[in-house]
């Protein structure tokens, strides 16, 4: 009688770790950001309840391989950089790390935070994103920053002479903006990058102060035309300089990618620890989507009542988890592939997307498609909330 071999099951999935950190020293105008400002924190209190948190989902979760962490916030380079070094060591003991783990915290470049740069660093930070915003001191100003170009400058070199990766954010389609000063902005930031930029056109997000001043007439964005031009600019130099865009806002030399974001736009698993902190991961066969409570005060005796700060916790259907992936994974430029979709889902992308929604995109230029994957082109890139209102209609 023949004997079937065995066969072994597949490793559990790698789980990346996102850290939300709610507090900031002021509110910016445009951000719509969960955070808060306080006059007080308990470094040694925090540093507990987010290992308390962790220890909730590794019991859910044992035996996952911890690819990235992630401080975000809020701002993280407010922390005690020995929270930092507690909650990376509480992650350390609850599940094996990846040998190349992306540990990055998100930073400010004002003097007082840039002076711990080398502590985080000791603490087992190795990605430093710098929040600078702007290269100009009118634009930091309009946009509520508390640093200055030159702190910026002073900061990004800094976190290149501690941090082995480092990235910083730009906002651009500012009011008033001309494609000439962006490009003058646009390669100052090339001179002082390394591998990776994060460029963000300003939004009006609703419960801003600037949504409220839009909201009274007072000109705060760039006419779309000028949005329109300004992102194409950013495109052609950051694809000339070897930052091609990898997702929309994101552009990174090959490599330097952030695996963690990339975690989100590929749909894969994570877990949220913090106030307001989200999670999408699959346990017991099934996909689960967490949502913690956002007041600090309400999430701090929410862990430490019952052990985990969780306000919504919901096993997803596979229609709305497709829908969800489809929006993360038209974000990026190399799109969504057909066989990582159908291995993740069980369904084939064709059957989920009505072939003659693709192919009305594909003829009027919006998108591509491939026998592999599926990717907008840099017109529907501009337009992809349209794009995905069309799709998903």
């Amino acid at each position: 009688m023949t004997q079937t071999p065995s066969v072994s099951p597949p490793p559990p999935a790698p789980l990346a770790v996102y850290i939300h950190w709610p507090f900031c020293k002021s509110k910016c105008p445009y951000c719509d950001f969960n955070s808060h400002v306080t006059a007080s924190i308990d470094h040694d209190v925090w540093r507990e309840v987010f290992c308390r948190e962790l220890e909730h989902y590794a019991a859910m979760l044992p035996e996952r391989r911890v690819t990235s962490v992630f401080f975000g916030g809020g701002t993280p380079s407010l922390m005690a950089p020995a929270t930092v070094a507690g909650v990376l060591d509480g992650i350390a003991r609850l599940w094996p790390m990846d040998d190349d783990v992306e540990i990055t915290l998100e930073a400010n470049p004002t003097s007082s935070e840039a002076g711990k740069f080398a502590a985080f660093r000791d603490s087992g930070v190795n990605r430093l994103s710098l929040g600078v915003q702007a290269l100009n001191d009118d634009a930091l100003r309009f946009l509520g920053r508390a640093h200055d170009t030159r702190e910026a400058r002073q900061a990004i070199e800094l976190a290149h002479k501690n941090f082995p990766r480092c990235s910083f954010d730009l906002i651009y389609a500012r009011h008033g903006q001309t494609l000439k000063a962006w490009e003058n902005e646009l390669r100052e930031a090339l001179a002082l990058a390394a591998g990776h930029l994060s460029l963000y056109q300003l939004t009006l997000e609703p419960g801003t102060r600037f949504y409220t001043l839009s909201q009274r007439g007072e000109p705060l964005i760039a006419p779309d035309e000028t949005a329109a031009a300004l992102y194409e600019l950013t495109q052609n130099i950051l694809a000339d300089a070897g930052l091609p865009a990898y997702e929309i806002s994101n552009h990174a030399r090959r490599g330097e990618e952030s695996r963690h974001n990339l975690t989100y736009w590929h749909y894969e698993d994570y877990i949220g620890v913090g106030p307001g902190a989200h999670g999408r991961f699959v346990h017991n066969g099934k996909r689960h989507a967490t949502d913690d409570h956002r007041a600090p005060d309400v999430w701090l005796r929410a862990v430490g009542e019952q052990g985990h700060g969780t306000r919504v916790s919901e096993i997803l259907d596979i229609p709305t988890a497709m829908r969800e992936a489809l929006m993360m994974g038209l974000r990026l430029t190399s799109g969504i592939a057909a066989e990582g979709w159908l291995n993740k889902f069980g369904v084939a992308f064709d059957d989920f997307i009505p072939a003659a929604k693709i192919a009305r995109l594909q003829n009027e230029g919006y998108l591509m498609n491939r026998t592999d994957c599926v990717t907008t082109t840099p017109a529907g890139a501009q337009r992809l909330n349209a794009v995905l209102r069309y799709l998903l209609g």
